[in-house]
């Protein structure tokens, strides 16, 4: 029995794939965690031969878990389950461990063949994975990636040294949305906090 466990912060989630797998031939459910801490808790007493993991979650995302988990339990095998194909992340992930990626729109079959084939020690990309992984890797060799109007301006009010409230009231959005901006330039720009993040853009000039 292959024995799955799934982290995934949305219970719908985490029931549409027990209710897929509930009555499959050769896979027994572990259980579930709907956020890092709970999936590290888990596993100090049970063990699971696949992760699902969620790349996008409140704390500690899926990328940074994954690292964790392999760093503690080399042999589990982790899927990251996500709903964007973007290959950034599907890199990231891979870099830290992951046997594959499976979008969370992927069929029944599609997440059967994923956890079999990553448990024989193979990597598993579910659809177009594989090709936004490629294109990426082709693309971030050759530039940086575009940047909308909206990311480069909040990008020029963060290098000034504004706040998230303070360009949200400058440019008439939420503070939420500019948080999301700040975010999406981190994971775009694939840098990891808003000092390095003004280096990039002025060495590159961005801004």
């Amino acid at each position: 029995m292959i024995r799955v466990f799934i982290v995934d912060d949305h219970p719908v989630v985490i029931e549409g794939i027990h209710s897929l797998l509930q009555n499959v031939n050769g896979i027994e459910w572990a259980g579930h965690a709907m956020n890092a801490a709970s999936c590290l808790g888990f596993f100090v007493n049970n063990m699971a031969d696949i992760v699902l993991m969620d790349i996008s979650m409140p704390g500690m995302d899926g990328v940074e878990l994954c690292a964790v988990m392999k760093e503690k339990y080399p042999g589990v095998f982790i899927l990251g389950l996500s709903t964007f194909n973007q290959g950034l992340y599907i890199k990231k992930m891979m870099e830290n461990g992951a046997s594959g990626y499976i979008l969370k729109n992927s069929s029944k079959e599609d997440l059967i063949a994923a956890i079999h084939a990553v448990k024989d020690g193979n990597i598993f990309f579910s659809g177009e994975v594989g090709q936004a992984l490629a294109d990426y890797q082709k693309y971030s060799k050759s530039a940086l990636p575009v940047l909308t109007p909206r990311e480069k301006e909040v990008l020029e009010l963060i290098a000034e040294g504004y706040t998230n409230p303070q360009i949200a009231e400058k440019i008439f959005l939420s503070p939420f949305t500019v948080d999301s901006h700040r975010k999406n330039l981190l994971a775009k720009l694939n840098v990891k906090n808003t000092a390095t993040l003004i280096k990039l853009a002025v060495e590159n000039k961005l801004i």
